[in-house]
């Protein structure tokens, strides 16, 4: 009887193997049509375009800016880990981050997040841990967004300058300070464990964050920059009004990216972060350009984040 036992759970195990090695296959699978939809969906509107080397050159350094961004997200989100007392090296959370992020490109927009949910656990990090520094560092992100979007508010809203909008801004930046803190911050990962819970599989965070984390929320802020000046150049080979509105470019972009980032929208925030900069940066550039810098924009992000996977699945191959 036991023998016979022995043998079932032998083929359990095997079958359960199996399926999670197919199951496998069907989400790289469906990964890789959503994603080559995209890709062809925004490169018909870059395929009338025609752009000289010095617009090809600035694309190229467009495609490697957001390359390195998202690189450096992966390290942040291993500094937040390293934050919580986990044992992480940068290198882990960089390939882990790059391999999940182009699951958001799935339908629900969360399978990036239970992707590596499912990674830290495998690395031997505590449930609670990994779901705290995954909803830590969307929190992260919109504080930093926020504060990206401050920067270049001013000129975007043809403000007149003058001490009480710097005081306005001051304000605005001190606000983002206080929720920096441990105290409120907790309470936003609560927030968000409630909105993710099934998400994170009825994981019970019972961890919270006891110092300022300075060093991830410049990360994240650095992040945005390399994002921006990604969005910066493909302006600037496709307009070359851009290099006058520098500052409504990156505030416009910071608006742009954190609205597409919050609100619900098709897979990967398409659409939304397209609309609103349509809306505030269209009193700046040329309409037409505008329409060919959005398409261009997101696929030459859509191609850095499977260049991205792409290289850390073949480094992996390789060892």
């Amino acid at each position: 009887m036991s023998t016979l036992k022995s043998q079932l759970s032998r083929v359990s195990q095997g079958l359960s193997s199996l399926v999670k090695g197919q199951l496998r296959f069907v989400v790289i699978g469906v990964v890789v049509f959503f994603l080559t939809k995209t890709l062809l969906e925004h490169g018909q509107g870059v395929l009338s375009l025609r752009l000289g080397s010095a617009g090809l050159a600035s694309l190229a350094i467009a495609l490697g800016m957001t390359l390195l961004a998202h690189i450096l997200a992966g390290m942040v989100w291993a500094n937040i880990l390293q934050d919580l007392g986990q044992m992480v090296t940068y290198d882990w959370g960089m390939a882990i981050y790059l391999k999940t992020n182009i699951a958001k490109y799935l339908p629900g927009n969360v399978w990036h997040f239970y992707g590596r949910l499912q990674a830290s656990q495998a690395a031997k990090v505590p449930g609670s841990i990994a779901a705290i520094s995954i909803l830590l560092e969307p929190l992260l992100l919109v504080l930093a967004a926020v504060a990206l979007a401050i920067v270049g508010l001013q000129p975007l809203l043809a403000w007149q300058t003058g001490a009480w909008t710097w005081g306005i801004q001051g304000c605005c930046l001190f606000i983002i300070l206080v929720a920096m803190h441990p105290q409120f911050l907790n309470i936003g990962i609560q927030q968000l464990v409630r909105l993710k819970q099934k998400t994170l599989g009825g994981t019970d965070i019972n961890f919270a964050l006891r110092h300022y984390p300075w060093c991830s929320f410049l990360g994240e802020f650095s992040f945005l920059i390399l994002r921006g000046t990604g969005f910066f150049l493909v302006c600037l080979a496709v307009s070359p009004f851009a290099i006058d509105h520098l500052q409504v470019l990156y505030g416009g972009f910071a608006i742009a990216w954190l609205l597409g980032f919050i609100i619900p929208g098709l897979p990967g925030g398409i659409g939304v972060f397209e609309a609103v900069a349509l809306a505030l940066l269209s009193p700046f550039l040329p309409t037409t350009d505008l329409l060919a810098i959005l398409a261009l924009y997101r696929l030459i992000n859509t191609i850095a984040e499977a260049l991205g996977a792409g290289l850390v699945v073949a480094s992996e191959r390789q060892i």
